[in-house]
């Protein structure tokens, strides 16, 4: 028995070692569905109106006592500046934390009330909407597992997007309409925010990683200079 979990183990310690080296293409996944969508927002921001005002109040302290000129220009610049920055894994683990902060604002403050999906479900099941007898009938872990997207505010989409659809169905094209996918209607609350903010937090672990980003050939420099300057 002992010479199997002996084996075991020195599997496990070679696949970590293994896992460990690859942190630089971790990294830079993440780092690469990010920066696009980071620095688009941004550039939004900056050449777009500010809405900041209208949606102060439901920001967090500090951010709801700062003026709303001041906000969005912190935000704008900051995501677009930040994306840049994180696109070529320069100060990656510096820019993940005003990062990671404006994406909870932004989820606290803009999304949250509206619960956890970006965007409604078009046919929620049956058990997910209390007045059906399938809600009735069903248990708390099969509502847990079906139900993670629906909400009373995501049902009432999913009637109107019902209407739409009818709509349409009897006064448009809506084959060609509904052809290069479903028809969906935008609920907007915190999911794509809280995964980008997990996203932001573990480039704040884990770094521009080795090889593939501006941070690693820094820290060799600097190793460089300093064991020069010691010699």
């Amino acid at each position: 028995m002992q010479p199997i979990i002996a084996t075991a183990a020195a599997w496990h310690d070679r696949f970590t070692a293994f896992a460990a080296r690859l942190d630089s293409v971790a990294s830079l996944l993440l780092r690469l569905i990010l920066a696009p969508v980071l620095i688009y927002a941004g550039w939004e921001k900056i050449t777009g109106v500010n809405w900041f005002g209208s949606a102060l109040a439901s920001f967090p302290f500090p951010f709801n006592v700062l003026p709303a000129e001041l906000s969005w220009f912190l935000a704008a610049w900051t995501e677009f500046l930040g994306g840049i920055l994180l696109l070529f894994g320069c100060a990656t683990r510096f820019v993940a934390i005003p990062l990671a902060v404006t994406m909870f604002v932004g989820a606290y403050g803009v999304h949250l009330q509206n619960g956890w999906p970006a965007i409604a479900p078009s046919n929620p099941p049956a058990v997910c909407v209390p007045t059906t007898e399938a809600h009735a009938r069903s248990s708390v872990i099969e509502r847990y597992i079906k139900c993670q997207n629906v909400n009373d505010r995501t049902i009432e989409g999913a009637k109107r997007l019902a209407v739409a659809k009818d709509i349409l169905r009897e006064h448009g094209n809506y084959r060609y309409l509904n052809g290069s996918g479903s028809i969906v209607k935008l609920n907007s609350g915190i999911e794509f925010a809280a995964i980008y903010f997990a996203m932001l937090i573990a480039l704040l672990v884990i770094g521009g990683g080795r090889y593939l980003s501006v941070d690693y050939y820094v820290r060799l420099l600097t190793a460089h200079h300093a064991s020069a300057t010691r010699e």
